[in-house]
């Protein structure tokens, strides 16, 4: 991922904690990441890009990259909780923020790799992290909190993976982790044509999320907290052990070349021209119309998983 700019705001106090970081890009007026640390060596990072729901686009990204890189290196972080501010946790990726336009083989090239760090972040991360999931999430938003160690949510919270709609396959490990944590059945409810969108609670009660926090976001961050806590003070360490981390990171690499692969293929391109025709957006239509029925003639080879 290229640089994006970005300037640090002076520091102040609210609501108890420290808040260390409000970061924004050199031309956006609003922050897109606030961080604040909190007793016991609690870093708080919340997705503050709230008019476009939070989602992940190029400079939240790179923000959130950079604030994870330097909470594992900073040894008075000791822990962390990943949630958003207002109504949504993530709307999940933002495309049009991510892809832009080049060569098709250098495309899907770079599709894979961001696909692989952007979930290797949760991954690779050495100390204890917890989802706390306050809104309605959607996509990769939904997928990462499963690479965490603790997924918490409120009632408002709601979890969808429109991967069939978008004909795209899964990412983010799910297509091993939802079946080993749902079942077959609730698992392809989720990844398959059904998008299933379970509750918070219906979340819970099949498997996929250790947790629902009754109250609102304050209250469901201050149970993540102290899950991070109650983490940190039995040894701070990760859920999964060096076996598990080297499976699942394998899953990341082969699931990421699969998605770059599916964005260049008839099925993507036919849902892209089915979405914005629904939307009356008649141009973006006709475009990815134009690039399917020539596909033939621009088409990159299938790419491999980088490991």
């Amino acid at each position: 991922m290229r640089g994006v700019p970005f300037r640090l705001a002076t520091t102040s106090q609210r609501g108890g904690a420290l808040l260390l970081r409000r970061l924004s890009t050199a031309t956006d007026k609003k922050p897109l990441i606030e961080t604040a640390m909190l007793p016991g060596g609690v870093l708080t990072i919340r997705f503050a890009n709230e008019s476009k729901l939070n989602a992940w686009t190029m400079p939240l990204l790179k923000q959130t990259a950079e604030e994870l890189t330097r909470a594992a290196k900073d040894d008075a972080v000791k822990g962390v909780v990943v949630t958003g501010s207002g109504k949504y946790y993530s709307a999940g990726v933002d495309l049009s923020s991510l892809i832009q336009p080049m060569a098709p083989a250098k495309l899907v090239k770079q599709i894979r790799d961001q696909n692989e760090k952007c979930f290797g972040l949760f991954l690779d991360f050495p100390k204890p992290i917890v989802a706390a999931v306050n809104g309605p999430a959607i996509g990769a938003a939904v997928t990462s909190t499963i690479l965490m160690d603790r997924v918490l949510a409120n009632e408002a919270a709601t979890f969808s993976l429109p991967f069939a709609k978008l004909g795209v396959p899964p990412e983010g490990c799910s297509s091993v982790t939802w079946p080993e944590r749902m079942g077959q059945t609730n698992a392809q409810r989720m990844l398959g044509p059904e998008n299933w969108i379970p509750t918070a609670n219906e979340a819970f009660k099949s498997g996929l999320i250790d947790e629902v926090v009754p109250g609102d976001a304050n209250a469901l961050v201050a149970r993540a907290v102290e899950v991070v806590r109650e983490r940190i003070a039995a040894g701070g360490k990760r859920r999964f052990d060096a076996a598990e981390h080297a499976r699942l990171s394998k899953v990341n690499a082969q699931e990421s070349a699969t998605l770059a692969n599916a964005f260049v293929s008839a099925k993507f391109l036919s849902a892209m021209e089915a979405f914005n025709v629904k939307r009356k957006k008649s141009q973006l239509a006709t475009f990815f119309w134009l690039a399917k029925v020539t596909l033939p003639l621009w088409k990159p080879a299938d790419i491999a998983p980088s490991r």
